[in-house]
């Protein structure tokens, strides 16, 4: 009973915690968030995982490509409202069809998602995806989600350890918590990442239309790559219903939309 109490302690603490010191709203979204790091720590993590990326994958020499991804990352970012970032966007020399966002404003795109972009609103669809990933804080999210179960996992461990159930409790928890909490909660951040993004790239002058086409070509990529991951093992929502949740929002979107000056 004692050590019981102390798993049920371990969850009133945490929520307390989260509750009253990292409750925050998301942009654009309203969606709820707990967010126990604070927004230094997440940037000064992002610039230094982005310094290492770099040394460790090469960038990519071609010019005209680099200074596309810049100049939408720009437009992109000026939009945005996100105060305190240091905003570098790069092109990596990479066939990989995917791109990434660090904390404080560090943007990757690897070569190979270009082919999928096709021209400049392709891209914004990418773009305004990652950056809504940074002005949301979603990694310090994460974090926060990951911190969550860690102290949770020992906390039952604990309780559960004169237990004969003890040695299912170390098997089955780390996965059992991944398939619970912790996909499910990537997969909420992907949608508000492309209901952001969409906005973004929207008031940035990019008809936010343009996004359907862009997750179609890339639904159709995925395709050719074979994978058969079920829904619930997956970080990302599946394409068709991502599609679906995007046309959806494109009159809130469109509400956004100014055609960028020439």
């Amino acid at each position: 009973m004692f050590r019981f109490r102390r798993f049920v302690s371990a969850w009133a603490v945490l929520g307390l915690a989260l509750t009253f010191s990292g409750c925050v709203t998301e942009p654009i979204t309203g969606r709820r968030q707990f967010i126990a790091t604070g927004a230094g720590e997440e940037t000064a993590l992002g610039l230094g995982e982005f310094e290492k990326m770099k040394k460790e994958v090469p960038v990519s020499r071609d010019a005209a490509k680099s200074a596309m991804v810049v100049r939408v990352g720009r437009r992109i970012a000026e939009v945005s409202g996100m105060e305190g970032a240091q905003w570098e966007f790069v092109l990596f020399d990479s066939p990989q069809a995917n791109a990434f966002c660090l904390p404080g404003g560090k943007v990757g795109v690897f070569a190979g998602i270009l082919q999928i972009t096709r021209d400049e609103a392709g891209l914004a669809t990418v773009l305004g995806h990652e950056v809504a990933h940074a002005l949301a804080r979603h990694g310090g999210e994460r974090m926060t989600t990951a911190m969550g179960l860690q102290l949770l996992g020992t906390a039952g461990d604990a309780a559960a350890r004169d237990s004969k159930y003890h040695a299912l409790y170390q098997q089955l928890y780390a996965p059992a918590s991944q398939v619970a909490v912790a996909l499910p909660h990537n997969r909420r951040q992907e949608s508000s990442a492309d209901e952001i993004g969409l906005v973004l790239m929207a008031k940035a002058g990019y008809e936010p239309g343009e996004a359907v086409g862009f997750w179609r070509r890339f639904a159709e990529y995925n395709s050719t790559q074979g994978q058969q991951t079920p829904w619930f093992l997956r970080t990302h929502p599946l394409d068709g219903d991502r599609i679906s949740r995007i046309e959806s929002l494109l009159p809130k979107a469109r509400a956004e939309f100014r055609p960028a000056k020439r």
